[in-house]
């Protein structure tokens, strides 16, 4: 039964935004760059790409999966939906 739960929790992916100004995220994985306009990480959903200003992190588990940003939020963009295929990803990104 237990199993089941953890399976459930790792494909469970939850964005609540609250006024554009803090943003709780459920399902990730990763946190591959961060600084105080742009957020790239790694969901069980695909990548996503939180652009804004003023950013910073105020909770961050990876084992559960869970983290929290405050700041002024612009954009949230999927860039895919393979999350084995970072390489692929980073390309993208810096074309």
């Amino acid at each position: 039964m237990e199993s089941n739960k953890n399976l459930k929790q790792q494909y469970n992916h939850v964005i609540h935004i609250d006024s554009r100004q803090r943003i709780d995220i459920t399902g990730v994985s990763e946190v591959i760059t961060f600084n105080e306009d742009s957020v790239l990480l790694v969901t069980n959903m695909g990548t996503l790409n939180i652009k804004g200003k003023n950013m910073k992190v105020n909770k961050l588990n990876v084992d559960n999966g869970d983290m929290s940003i405050e700041g002024e939020f612009i954009s949230l963009t999927y860039i895919n939906k393979d999350v084995k295929n970072k390489e692929s990803i980073m390309k993208k990104l810096f074309k």
